[in-house]
């Protein structure tokens, strides 16, 4: 970061998957190279802008984590241990599974957002307000609540920064036949909504990162 530099927002992607089983090879293309894929690439988006002098005020951390499918272990381990204060710490953009078309919908122009305005009305809008200004996704809440019996908000990285007060989103395709299946595997990743979910999240995080006023916990 730049004059900002002692805040952080922290965007993460867990990079384990389920491993190989007997002969059974999970590659976990979905779930969750689509999002480790994404860290990397708005890694770069932030580096080129830093190198050519329009870094962003306040510092990014852009962290690969591990042991999410065993229990979000890596999250919980940087929470217990932070490069940063957690209450330096603004935000934390999550993307767990950016690369499929779940059963509810029809075409890829979604995503699931979850937990956008469990702390933080204000991250919540800011939100909604880059994606209908750059993006125009439908941003679909169905699963954004403390009491889905799937139980979202709870099982991916995020949940370990909510836990300690710091507002988070999530970002979700949803469920689909090859979850957890040998048959995640590249050739079925949509890489154009993949693109589209990736920008959305870069420029949320840039807004994030570069407005005056670092986002507000509601009272």
């Amino acid at each position: 970061g730049t004059d900002i530099s002692d805040e952080i927002l922290i965007i993460t992607a867990h990079y384990d998957h389920l491993g190989k089983h007997d002969t059974l090879l999970f590659n976990g293309a979905d779930d969750n190279a689509s999002g480790t894929s994404a860290i990397m690439e708005i890694a770069e988006a932030f580096m080129i802008a830093k190198k050519e002098g329009r870094g962003p005020r306040r510092s990014i951390l852009i962290m690969a984590v591990a042991g999410e499918e065993k229990g979000l272990l890596g999250s919980e381990h940087y929470t217990k241990n932070p490069v940063y204060p957690l209450e330096k710490t603004v935000a934390n953009l999550n993307i767990d599974m950016i690369g499929r078309v779940d059963h509810y919908h029809d075409t890829s122009g979604y995503i699931y957002l979850i937990g956008s305005d469990m702390l933080s009305q204000d991250l919540h809008n800011l939100s909604e307000k880059i994606n209908k200004k750059y993006i125009g996704l439908d941003l679909d809440y169905m699963f954004n609540s403390e009491d889905d019996p799937n139980k979202y908000y709870y099982r991916s990285d995020h949940y370990n920064f909510a836990k300690n007060n710091i507002p988070v989103i999530f970002y979700f395709n949803g469920l689909h036949d090859d979850y957890h299946k040998v048959t995640d595997t590249i050739e079925k990743i949509d890489f154009n909504k993949m693109e589209t979910i990736t920008r959305l999240i870069f420029l949320t995080a840039w807004e994030i990162a570069n407005r005056e006023e670092r986002i507000k916990l509601d009272d």
